[in-house]
């Protein structure tokens, strides 16, 4: 899908576009904020922006002028909560919500204590103040102490607290797993734990309503199933709820500011432990929090579900056909402490064994042991959960439970009970071959952290929370990570005991003023030899590029660093119209360009003491934001690669660390481009020493979409068939792809269809680190029947269809195995690079490998394959069109239960690009009927080394013969020959060594000199504004960091007919007329043609079946002496290395076999 958010999920545009489902209403992308009484399609976090909204209207029901406050910190799964929340600001506001983000968790829940002490002080404005916290389970680690202080303290009787608690079970986001309920039970604070959406709007309006009753504060465990699902759930017009039959203190249950502190904290205490915690229990008896969810009250066994895993517990169930078994009842605990014990007892009446299903350690199991242990024993029935009764191993607390992992263990507990099971069937485990692309998180295109934690050599630096957390996948300097907010303070406790004298440490701006800033005081209190590398990118970019609290800038910070003790402070800024003028600064902070960072950190790491340097460049995936929404002007330059230049020496990518840089492939090997769509214009790439880069004027830009097709559009997609929609009971499909490709958003467009339909959906977007390229999947889940869905996340092998964007997160692990063995495959044949190309210029990308491991899970009669970045591009010249076309393709062969009209309803609901994706999906639906027009579309495609030995060879002649002459061609074709004929001779065919010999020639014979890069150049046709970055051999300055020759911008008006001209040079190549020749590089290659030529003979002469590999190893050699300058100088150097162990190879002596071997 191409722009804008998701459907299920912020709209994209202001309006009111309504669409009939046949229910005699409309709906709306707000009906998820204001109907009732009928299914509406949330996620988790619209559903906790619908609870702010819903508890103001029911006290205005009640007569209550009430008022809404939330704060918190941003984190997975809890991490796009504020974004939400700012974007229905109008709507809050027009609720009396206030929202009002928190610098950190534990002042953001000060502020909510403050809310509840309203009745203390004269003059309130509201009847009471209803609060809402939220945070990510480390922030529950750090907010305990404010926890604890406003529990004890209490709630308004108007008011109440809701805490929200982001657990990460899988640690799919996050340093670990957490589990924060002992965090809550340590403060005294109930824990509610929903399973679903509709139980998040359900717990969450009673989690208030105990909270006023009870004077506690209340705390909600959510997960990423709960938050990052959206599904259809009902939200009531007028909940009830229960007075318990409870004898209240004449003081009351809530906040008391008549008590004397600290002269009576014990009455705090005993006021939480003798009343408000059985006020709780009397209130959660009353309202049914926990109950009997399946089976009746005297059924023999009893399954105990928590949170997350009732979903999971449904489905293994289901899966072994006993979800209505006579024996069987299922109670479901929503809060999980204080466990409420006299429904607990009722329930276990009667039961002989009890199993407790939650994730985790045993947190409610361990209640349920306390509370059934002094029931006689021919009353207490057996209990498991983690083990058995026996203690053998049963449901583990380690990550995450799955319905498969949940049903083995019902398998065992009832198998063991006597009930009689089918079989369950065997796990599923695809077949993954060796070379598949494993895509995790990088750096995005442009990132500043790229350049910005580039250590100079010898120096160590330990990484904190944030995206520069990156860090250390990028190489053996940055080792070692901390907390939030500890950053640094590590080395500050290390410094003493080791021969390390300094150390760099990453903090990013949103850390420091979150609590970084302490981290710097600490270093300051100790004295210690530390720099401090704060990167200031404007932006929280790990979580969404939300801008940091209080709007920190580089001189406040310079200024607040200065006054903290921090004597020497460097700003490094990435472009000069971003530096501060000196009169901003504190005295004595220095000045500088990024060009000299690394000249800034030596310095820095020699001083004595600590230190700061401020790096300043905003976040590169926020400058696209701020540039699409037109808050921040388009780039006045963007870079291109002449790919004929270019070497795939890689040197772009290690100087830049930029993801924007792709592999090409062409006849003459792979080279490198600047993909314009990834682009963010850091320029960083110009770094890398080589002369194929050229600047343009103006933003990057995809090619321009071929408009004959838009004309043919009308005429092709006209009378197209009426396909046969699916017609089962549930239908369950995977969105595959890579973070900010769009995918996600074609799952959220399909949801939506199906929601207008009046379908029961749910949905399930697991994306963690998606934004900074990493892995995104789409579970969507379509029913006629809410019931007939359970688990968020697709089960394994259940899923009908793939649309898999990026074929490798297809093929990864969690992903393939949650495809049926009759699921269709729609696929994306245009494999993108993985990070790993940055280090690996070779990496293998065999799209044909990925293909084969989805169609041997899959069926690979029904599925389809294209090549869709590159059709999207010649279509529309937008790249992200794809995931439309692929979702019109799955359409028109009938793999999808909705209809078109749907579609493209929720394609306008969406808001964003509607004319282009309502083309793109009429595209795939021409397409699906009439597959040969891809090839039409696209013409001939180069997708990898060229297959036939022969088109090698002619290739590399013609290429030669315009490098110099036709005579020097025939030289190379002769010598290869020669190697075909001696292989052929051997081994009966011409094979490995042949190519080998063929590819090696050619770039040991075509090295790039002055004379071939000026040929290369002219003959190509360059935008307005070309410029051209190049280190002429005459320039002599180097850089005294690095060591390298220096580069300089050479305007086109000049390099061009420069390039003309010296073009003709060629004849003087190697003649002692050469002016170039002189240099040690050019001698080098000169040479190497020599050394290769007579290692060839050398080969084809000690050539047999012992010596092959070292054979191909020699004639392979060149191709691993890429680049230019100091680039290809290192590659010559490793190369003569490896050269010296292949002729000690190829020379070995053979072995003689005796005949009694």
């Amino acid at each position: 899908m191409q722009g804008g958010e998701q459907a299920s999920r912020t709209p994209a545009r202001e309006g009111t576009q309504l669409m009939d489902i046949g229910l005699g209403t409309t709906t709306t992308l707000e009906s998820r904020f204001q109907d009732f009484d009928r299914p509406v399609l949330l996620s988790g976090i619209q559903a906790l922006v619908r609870l702010l909204l819903e508890q103001r209207r029911l006290d205005a029901l009640a007569g209550l002028n009430t008022a809404g406050f939330v704060s918190g910190y941003r984190g997975s799964p809890l991490g796009m909560l504020d974004k939400e929340l700012w974007s229905r600001k109008k709507l809050l506001a027009e609720q009396a919500v206030r929202f009002e983000p928190g610098i950190n968790e534990d002042l953001a829940a000060t502020m909510l204590l403050g809310t509840q002490e309203l009745g203390a002080f004269p003059g309130p404005k509201v009847d009471g103040v209803y609060g809402m916290w939220y945070g990510k389970g480390p922030g529950v680690d750090r907010t305990g102490d404010a926890f604890h202080c406003g529990n004890m303290a209490g709630t308004h009787k108007h008011g109440g607290v809701l805490a929200v608690a982001g657990d990460d079970h899988g640690a799919h986001s996050s340093t670990y797993p957490h589990q924060t309920e002992y965090v809550f039970q340590n403060c005294f604070m109930p824990v509610l734990n929903p399973a679903s959406v509709q139980d998040v709007l359900d717990l969450g309006l009673a989690g208030w309503a105990m909270s006023r009753y009870s004077g506690l504060w209340v705390a909600m465990k959510t997960t990423a199933e709960t938050m990052e699902q959206a599904s259809t759930a009902i939200v009531p017009s007028r909940p009830v709820f229960v007075t318990p039959d409870f004898a209240l203190p004449p003081h009351g249950l809530n906040l008391d500011h008549t008590l004397r502190f600290p002269a009576e904290r014990a009455e705090l205490e005993r006021r939480m432990i003798e009343e408000r915690l059985p006020a709780l229990m009397a209130w959660a008896r009353a309202n049914r929090i926990d109950r009997l969810v399946s089976g009746t009250a005297d059924a023999t066994i009893g399954i105990v579900t928590v949170g997350k895993v009732h979903e999971d517990t449904l489905h293994a169930l289901r899966r072994l056909g006993i979800e209505d078994h006579a024996q069987l009842a299922v109670y479901k605990v929503a809060m999980t402490w204080p466990l409420e014990t006299e429904g607990l007892r009722a329930f276990a009446r009667g039961k002989r064994a009890i199993l407790v299903v939650e994730e985790k350690r045993s947190f409610v199991e361990s209640q349920i042991r306390d509370a059934l242990y002094h029931l006689p024993a021919d009353q207490r029935p057996e209990i498991s959960g983690k083990t058995l009764p026996n203690g053998e191993p049963l449901l583990s607390a380690l990550m995450e439970l799955s319905p498969e992992i949940v049903a083995g263990g019902l398998a065992k507990v009832l198998g063991g009970a006597g009930l009689n099971l089918p079989n369950l069937p065997p796990p599923v485990a695809a077949d993954r071959p060796d070379g598949l692309l494993k895509r995790v998180p990088a750096f995005c295109a442009g990132c500043p952290h790229a350049t910005s934690t580039k250590l100079p050599e010898g120096s160590f630096a330990s990484a904190g929370i944030g995206c520069h957390f990156m860090a250390l996948d990028e190489g053996p300097q940055t080792r070692t990570f901390t907390h939030m907010g500890g950053e640094g303070v590590p080395f500050v406790g290390l410094s003493g005991f080791t021969e390390v004298k300094h150390m760099f440490a990453n903090l990013g701006d949103g850390t420091y003023q979150h609590s970084g800033s302490l981290a710097i005081r600490q270093a300051v209190a100790a004295k210690t030899r530390i720099t401090y590398k704060l990167l200031f990118n404007d932006a929280v970019a790990m979580t969404g590029g939300q801008p940091a609290e209080g709007a920190p800038t580089v001189p406040a910070i310079a200024a607040q660093l200065a006054a903290e003790g921090v004597k020497r402070i460097a700003v490094v800024v990435d472009e000069a119209d971003r530096m501060p003028s000196p009169s901003a600064l504190p005295p004595g902070v220095t000045r500088h360009t990024r060009a000299e960072l690394d000249a800034v950190q030596r310095e820095l790491r020699d001083y004595d003491g600590p230190s700061v340097l401020i790096y300043d460049q905003v976040c590169a995936t926020e400058k696209r934001r701020r540039r699409k929404r037109g808050s921040m002007p388009q780039a006045t330059r963007h870079v291109v690669i002449n790919e004929s230049v270019c070497e795939n020496c890689g040197d772009c990518s290690t100087q830049s660390g930029c993801i924007a840089i792709d592999p090409v492939e062409t006849p003459l090997g792979r080279k490198r481009r600047i993909n314009p769509t990834a682009c963010n214009v850091d320029l960083s790439c110009l770094k890398g020493f080589c002369p194929s880069f050229v600047t343009l004027d103006g933003p990057p830009a995809a090619p321009d979409a071929d408009t004959t097709w838009e004309a043919r559009e009308a005429e092709l997609g006209r009378d197209l068939p009426q396909p046969a929609l699916p017609q089962g009971t549930v239908w369950r499909g995977l969105f595959a792809g890579i973070g900010g490709g769009g995918i996600v958003t074609s799952g959220a467009i399909l949801a939506m269809a199906a929601h207008l339909e009046g379908r029961a959906v749910k949905t399930l977007d697991f994306t963690g680190l998606a934004q900074k390229n990493g892995a995104v999947v789409a579970h969507v889940q379509i029913a006629t029947d809410e019931s007939a869905l359970d688990v968020v996340r697709i089960p394994l092998a259940s899923a009908d269809l793939m649309l898999a964007a990026d074929l490798a997160v297809g093929c990864q692990p969690g992903v393939l195995e949650r495809a049926a063995k009759s699921a269709v495959v729609i696929g994306n044949l245009d494999l993108a690079a993985t990070a790993e190309f940055k280090r690996n210029g070779l990496l293998s990308m065999d799209a044909a490998l990925h293909k084969r491991t989805l169609e041997k899970a899959t069926d690979a009669t029904r599925s389809i394959w294209l090549h869709g970045v590159r059709i999207a591009e010649k279509l529309f010249g937008n790249a992200q069109a794809m995931n439309t076309v692929m979702l019109g393709i799955a359409w028109q062969r009938g793999l999808l239960p909705v209809s078109e009209s749907a579609i493209l309803r929720a394609i306008e609901l969406n808001g964003a690009a509607v004319k282009l994706n309502r083309r793109a999906f009429m595209w795939g639906r021409i397409l699906a009927e009439k597959p040969a027009l891809m090839h039409e579309i696209l013409g001939e495609l180069v997708e990898g080394p060229q297959a036939a030995l022969e088109d090698v060879i002619a290739t590399r002649v013609a290429a030669l013969t315009a490098y110099q002459s036709r005579r020097y061609a025939e030289r190379y074709r002769t010598l290869v020959k020669e190697v075909e004929a001696r292989e052929t001779a051997v081994f009966g065919k011409p094979g490995r060594l042949t190519r080998a010999a063929a590819e090696g020639l050619f770039r040991a014979m075509g090295y790039k000199d002055e004379y071939e890069v000026a040929r290369l150049h002219a003959g190509a046709t360059y935008g307005p504004g070309a410029v051209f970055h190049l280190s002429p051999p005459l320039l002599h300055r180097h850089d005294p960091a690095t060591g390298r020759r220096g580069k300089i911008a050479v305007s086109g008006r000049i390099a061009m007919p420069l390039f003309r001209m010296m073009r003709h040079g060629k004849i003087l190549r190697g003649t002692p007329l050469d002016p170039f020749g002189w240099q040690a590089e050019r001698k080098a290659e000169r040479a190497l043609i020599g050394q290769y030529v007579a290692d060839l003979r050398a080969a084809l002469a000690a050539l047999r079946p012992e010596t092959l590999d070292a054979a191909v190893g020699l004639a392979e050699l060149p191709d691993t002496i890429r680049g230019f300058g100091p680039v290809k100088e290192a590659n010559m150097a490793k190369a003569a290395t490896r050269r010296e162990t292949l002729l000690q190879r190829l020379n070995a002596p053979a072995e003689v076999k005796l005949a009694a071997e």
